[in-house]
Parts: C-alpha cells; structure tokens; sequence
C-alpha cells in the first residue's frame, strides 16, 4: 500500500504533538512494509536534525519546487519538502499565472473537480482574524497547491492528512486523482479557541470532514466533538490513540544549577503556556498547596500566548518566588526538568490526547491529569480531576508529596501501563482505517 502524506510538522521542526505522533506513526508504518511520500512544508533537514536527512546527492533533487529526502531510520518513506515559509510569497499575478497553468495542465480533469480545486486553492478567500494571520492562510493555499502538483508526479493508493492546515491540500489532491482521502485530527478548533472558535478554520475543518472517506481522532473525546459540533456520522470515525516511543537512556541532573534545594518537592507543568492547556488552573492549586506545604517548587516550562499573564498572575498571588518558568524546553532538556519532577501535572481544559503523561511515565514520574484529557481514556493509574477543581487538585498534589507509597504505586504501575502503548499498534490500526476507505470508494 502507497500513502501520500501530507503534514504540517516533523522532527526536528516540532511545536506541539502532532509533530511527535506524525514521527511515531510514519517510523511503524515503514517498518510494516506501507510506502509513504510525506509532503511536509519546510525543510526537514538541517545540522540539528537526528531522525531525517538530505539525502546523498545522487538522490535529492529539485521537482515542482520541492526537495525529496530520504533517511537511514524510515526506509519505505520518501519526504517531499515544499520551499519553508519564511521564503517570500509570491504577489497576487505570479500565483495567478501558476494556479491557472496548473488547471490548464490538468486537461482530462472533469468539471467537478475543477471546481473543487478551484474552491479550495482560492486564498481570496481566506480572510484575516484576530487568531490567526492573513499569512498563515496563504501559507496552507500555497502547500495545498504545491502539493497538488508533487501529486501528479507520485503513485499512492490513498491521502492520510493530518490536521485542519493540510485539509485543503488533502481535498484538492483527492479531487484531482480520485483517490480517497482520510483526515487525522490531533485537535479541533473547539479545543485551541474554546467557544470563541475562528469561524475560518472551523470550515476548513468541517468541509475536510466531510469531503473525507474516513476520520482518524486520536481519543473518544475527540469523535464526539467531531460527531456533536461538526455533524460527523460516527460509523465515519475511527479512535487511533497515540503512543511512545521506548525509553531511552536517562540523563543526569545537576540540581546545583538551579535555584531548587535538595530538601524540596517539584510538581511539573510542561507545554503551551495557552488557554487550551488550563496554567490559571495550575497556579490556583499551586497556590492552595503552598498554604499547607512550604517546601515544594512549581515549575512551568514552556512557551505561548499566556506566558506574560501567567507569570503576572503569580506574582499577584503571592507565590512569584515558588513558581520557576524555564521557557520552551526540547531534547535532553525536557528529560532533565522529568528527573527532577516529583509530579506531573496537565490540567487541560481540553486535550484532544496529551503525549506529554506518557512521557513524565516513561521518566517514572507519577501524572496528575485532567479527565477533559483524551489519555485519560488509556491511563488507569494516573490520578484524574476535573480542570475546574482546583480544590482536589490541590489535595492530590500534597497526598503525592506526602505519602511516598503513593507516588511509587503511581510511578510504578503507570511506567508499566505506558509501555503497553505503541506506535506499531497504532500504525496497524491507521492501516486498518485505510483499507476500509479503500473499500468504501470501490463500492
């Protein structure tokens, strides 16, 4: 089986979990013998990059305005590397000409896909919001159209497109060659934006949904945003949960480094400093904790929106001097701040999944989770609370720090627990969902 991939983001460019389970996904796949062109939007190569390479010059080479890559790690994957975006965009009369040479090259394509091309290769009408850029729109048109045409020149039974950014390229690839495609959402506009979704980006969604043959969402939680906000008939979607990878080796710590004595506990927060991920939520029971427990330091690494706010809102409460933000972490790093972490803590306010449990778990750290999490549906020793309740989160926190029995029955069982997850699963299943869209379009 041949899959054309389209993605937003891979090793070693990653900034969020979608990065993290497109690599997951892609390694298992080729090791069970799938071919898959992966289409990605910037170049995945580059002096720091460990998992994919350029190719040796025999092979790389221009096409279409793209690169292909290869890699020692995925043998049965190709990656096709549209020019990055922090290239200049063409102006309105170059993407004209190009866009209008493409259709003209198409010839024998029938009118209704024209049409569908047409609709969803037309920036003019993506308009601004406050959420996103006029540019990032552009960007999505601009990969769609690019892929559009990598298309024409490779040979792929079906299109796997991961996330709302890549739902244009997947529908105009799909109406140019007929073949069937399967959407993967990783999240949902009602999981970034609350209720106050960008209506843009919710259509984009919703008509990639249902231009699709077959929907992968990565938790229960998320088939039913998709069912209950999107209007999906819910035979269409199949749960395909996340995994990880096997442990590695562990990194020492020099604890002298930072400004935390040996005496004192840390309860970790590790991810977008957003509203999606609920940080108001972590400093109220950071703050409650510290009315019964002096020594324990909240640390929050990572980056976004809410990072200014966040640290103000400390400062506010009065525990400015036991909240520690280390900015946005990667590589070894992340692994340091889970071996001194006495306990994870994600109070999502919605978490379509939640990679970064398993990976406290795999670093033997107990997790505290919100039950609006997808993982929570795979984890059954994890602690589970609701985002809002900032009381029991609280009184989870300190019978953690408190009791040591506990944390070592939470450690223990959940490191056992996580390693029963895997991406060979999980790519066996994305197989699975393939062959029934294949079917389903012979039909």
């Amino acid at each position: 089986m041949k899959i054309l991939m389209l993605g937003w983001e891979f090793p070693p460019f990653i900034s969020g979990g979608l990065g993290t389970a497109c690599y997951g996904l892609t390694r298992a796949m080729s090791k069970t013998g799938v071919e898959i062109t992966f289409v990605l939007p910037k170049p995945v190569s580059t002096e720091y990059s460990s998992h994919v390479k350029l190719a040796s010059p025999g092979l790389g080479h221009k096409v279409s305005g793209s690169e292909i890559f290869g890699s020692d790690e995925f043998s049965n994957v190709s990656f096709r590397a549209i020019d990055s975006p922090m290239q200049p965009y063409q102006n309105s009369e170059s993407y004209s000409e190009t866009y209008e040479e493409m259709l003209r090259q198409m010839g024998d394509v029938a009118g209704s896909r024209e049409e569908i091309i047409r609709e969803f290769l037309n920036i003019d009408s993506l308009k601004q919001s406050a959420n996103y850029s006029g540019d990032l729109y552009q960007e999505v048109q601009r990969y769609a159209r690019l892929a559009t045409i990598i298309s024409r020149e490779e040979d792929f039974d079906i299109i796997h497109a991961h996330d709302w950014m890549t739902y244009p390229a997947g529908i105009a690839v799909s109406g140019l060659t007929g073949k069937p495609l399967v959407v993967h959402v990783h999240s949902t506009e009602f999981d970034r934006s609350g209720e106050n979704v960008n209506q843009v980006v919710y259509d984009i969604e919703r008509q990639g949904l249902h231009y699709a043959a077959r929907v992968i969402a990565v938790s229960a939680l998320t088939r039913n945003i998709l069912v209950s906000r999107y209007g999906i008939n819910k035979d269409k979607v199949k749960v395909v949960y996340n995994a990880i990878d096997r442990p590695g080796s562990f990194v020492d710590v020099d604890a002298s480094r930072s400004s935390i004595r040996k005496d004192e506990k840390i309860v970790l927060f590790l991810g977008r400093i957003t509203m999606q991920k609920g940080p108001e939520y972590f400093l109220a029971a950071a703050k409650k904790v510290l009315e019964v427990m002096d020594n324990v330091k909240f640390v929050m690494a990572g980056s976004g929106d809410m990072v200014r706010m966040t640290i103000e809102m400390a400062a506010e409460m009065g525990i400015g001097h036991k909240v520690l933000f280390t900015g946005f972490l990667r590589g070894d790093d992340v692994d340091k701040v889970f071996r001194m972490a006495d306990l994870f803590v994600m109070p999502s306010v919605s978490e379509p999944f939640g990679l970064v449990p398993l990976e406290a778990l795999r670093n033997d750290v107990p997790v505290l989770i919100s039950k609006q999490s997808g993982v929570a549906e795979v984890l059954t020793h994890a602690l589970k609370v609701d985002f809002w309740d900032i009381n029991e989160m609280a009184n989870k926190i300190v019978a953690v720090l408190r009791h040591p029995p506990l944390q070592m029955t939470l450690r223990e069982h959940g490191n056992f627990e996580v390693r029963k997850l895997s991406w060979e699963d999980s790519a066996r299943k994305c197989v699975d969902v393939y062959e029934s869209a294949l079917s389903a379009a012979t039909v």
